[in-house]
């Protein structure tokens, strides 16, 4: 790989490896010194609400200024950060300002994430847009993976506070890399005339798009039903493993562990194949559906395994061929805007498939929510597949 490649990848996988340590960190550093579920809980959400909520404005700015120079701020703003969030709890005392601290960082990983996903069909010339991704997920998946590894270790040899000043030099290091890729790369980015409102008129533009453009309907449709499974997935993971099934912790920790592997392997195959859109749309998606059936009527843990490592496994491939899609089918000049838009959509199910096992699951039982959901992912892939059809038989017909 070309040296300034590398550089890009590298800091992606220390940007995502310092944000996934401090998002690990919040929920067990509140917990640990509240003793409270409710407060770690609580803390959760107020690190994971503004990620969401901030995706179609940091995709306005994207496409209103240099996505490049917005990559920058983010990664200096969350070592700067890092390191205020530090002095004002040596001055002031009090856990709240980490969970200020994940909530901000938050917010600034997002705006990260949109600049990356704006410059990366741009700046790699000699891969398909595809290999792009496939490499750019196993950087991310990489550091998704050992964040949690990392900070556990980190925290046996130093206080929370040390642990948050390490994530800032991990920021500063993938701006560093960031650095070394702009020096050696002769892209250079067009930029686009924008309406002056970041605010309402983007959203006016994106769902302009979304209710246009018949494909970003589909791949919606799709992610809707990918996300149930997924939410589902992981909402009820540890509790089919270590309850149902009697495993223990490490099981389960293994379980986790596997999966990270089959997805890195999967996104290595994908980074070498060359396979049709349409057909890694298709095989994701009934993949992850099988999976997801198989979790729900296994006898035992093993056969659990095979489901779960099918769904998330998956799950990576159909990323890449939604985000392909969508890169095909919306203006540059929306890009960003359109994109924030649609990542806040998919993810909305995520946590309703989380809502839907908390109200079911005791009254009807865990297996019979994934059947149901499983059921519903079913007609949400049979309703694109036969819209498509008929999209391509009318098209045969006025030919």
């Amino acid at each position: 790989m070309r040296k300034d490649y590398l550089a890009f990848f590298i800091s992606l996988f220390l940007s995502r490896l310092a944000d996934q340590i401090l998002l690990f960190i919040v929920p067990l550093i509140v917990f640990q010194t509240t003793n409270s579920v409710s407060w770690a809980g609580l803390a959760f959400f107020v690190e994971s609400l503004p990620r969401y909520l901030a995706f179609p404005v940091c995709g306005a700015l994207c496409d209103k200024f240099s996505p490049m120079r917005i990559l920058h701020i983010s990664q200096v703003y969350r070592a700067l950060a890092c390191v205020m969030a530090v002095a004002l709890y040596g001055v002031f005392d009090g856990i709240y300002w980490l969970v200020i601290l994940s909530a901000l960082c938050g917010v600034l990983t997002t705006q990260g994430i949109m600049a990356r996903e704006v410059v990366m069909p741009h700046i790699f010339k000699h891969y398909t847009y595809a290999k792009t991704l496939s490499y750019s997920q196993i950087a991310d998946q990489s550091g998704l993976v050992l964040g949690p590894l990392v900070a556990a270790l980190m925290l046996e040899v130093w206080a929370w506070h040390w642990v948050v000043i390490g994530i800032a030099g991990l920021f500063a290091l993938a701006d560093m890399a960031m650095w070394v890729w702009q020096r050696n790369t002769t892209v250079n980015l067009h930029s686009h005339e924008q309406h002056p409102d970041i605010w309402l008129q983007p959203l006016r533009v994106a769902f302009g798009h979304i209710r246009n453009l018949v494909e970003l309907k589909r791949i919606i449709t799709l992610a809707v039903g990918v996300n149930l499974m997924i939410g589902v997935t992981l909402a009820t993971s540890a509790a089919m493993v270590t309850g149902q099934y009697g495993a223990g912790k490490d099981t389960y920790a293994l379980l986790q562990a596997a999966g990270a592997l089959v997805t890195i392997g999967i996104l290595f195959y994908l980074a070498r194949a060359t396979l049709p859109l349409k057909v890694m749309g298709g095989l994701s998606y009934a993949m992850i559906g099988v999976g997801a059936l198989i979790t729900a009527l296994s006898p035992n843990v093993w056969a659990y395994t095979v489901g779960f490592l099918l769904v998330t496994g998956f799950d990576k491939m159909f990323n890449v061929y939604l985000r392909s899609t969508r890169q095909r089918v919306i203006p540059v000049q929306d890009f960003g805007k359109t994109v924030g838009v649609i990542t806040l959509l998919n993810n909305l199910s995520q946590p309703l498939a989380g809502l839907l096992v908390a109200v079911w699951a005791a009254p009807l039982g865990t297996q019979t929510v994934i059947l149901l959901l499983v059921g519903l992912t079913a007609l949400l892939g049979v309703a694109v597949a036969s819209g498509w059809h008929a999209t391509v038989k009318a098209e045969l017909d006025i030919g």
